[in-house]
């Protein structure tokens, strides 16, 4: 039954948690409380990734399950998630949400294990609007299936894919990679770079929105169609 509802083991940064996105939450927490106290000096010290998978965790039960694994002498460090509010929640409490990257054996939401035999990469994807101020980050890919507004920003060493309107600012290549690509169905980005070449939007009046790819080629960044 616990292994059901709780599975701990070991990462490249840490412990990761996964709890059931289906039961009831004093429960799936009481019963981590347990397992953690039956090991109390194995777990002491650890930093901490929980993945809670669809289910939505507001701000308050995000902050019980920080303090529950404080008062273990454990580190909240990341929460994955799949759900806006959670990941809002997260951001709230200055807790990172852009680690899935780090961690290879994580599930997708069809339940299917990542094959390294399919040539994939590693990423980030958001399933929302970014908003101004808002950052993420990723030593690979980012992917968000949403708009990202004027002031928000996307850092990310492959390549950034926009399903909607990319006009914040967007960095892919970031550790210097030329071949890296950001794509957008309307791509009116204020500041696009990749690698170390830099772009913004041409001021004036707005032209119609149509899918977008930017790459670099013969030292300076092309803005094209998007044959997606």
């Amino acid at each position: 039954m616990q292994e059901q509802h709780v599975n701990i083991k070991g990462i490249k940064d840490g412990l990761l948690v996964s709890l059931s996105p289906t039961e009831e939450w004093l429960l799936i927490t009481n019963e981590l409380g347990t397992r953690i106290d039956g090991q109390s000096a194995f777990f002491s010290g650890a930093r901490v990734t929980v993945d809670v998978g669809n289910r939505p965790v507001p701000k308050h039960e995000l902050s019980t399950l920080k303090a529950l694994l404080e008062r273990r002498g454990m580190t909240l460090w990341a929460v994955l998630s799949d759900s806006s509010t959670t990941l809002d929640a997260a951001q709230a409490l200055d807790l990172r949400t852009s680690t899935a990257n780090l961690i290879p054996g994580r599930e997708d939401t069809d339940g299917s294990e990542f094959n390294p035999e399919e040539g994939g990469t590693p990423g980030v994807m958001v399933r929302r609007t970014l908003r101004s101020g808002r950052t993420v980050h990723s030593t690979g890919h980012v992917i968000v299936y949403g708009d990202v507004n004027p002031g928000a920003e996307i850092i990310a060493a492959g390549d950034v894919i926009v399903w909607g309107k990319l006009r914040g600012n967007v960095h892919a290549g970031a550790n210097g990679d030329e071949s890296a690509v950001v794509c957008a169905l309307d791509m009116t980005p204020n500041q696009l770079r990749i690698a170390g070449h830099i772009t913004v939007s041409p001021p004036g009046k707005r032209r119609q929105p149509r899918p977008e790819t930017a790459t670099v080629r013969d030292n300076q960044i092309i803005v094209e169609a998007w044959q997606y």
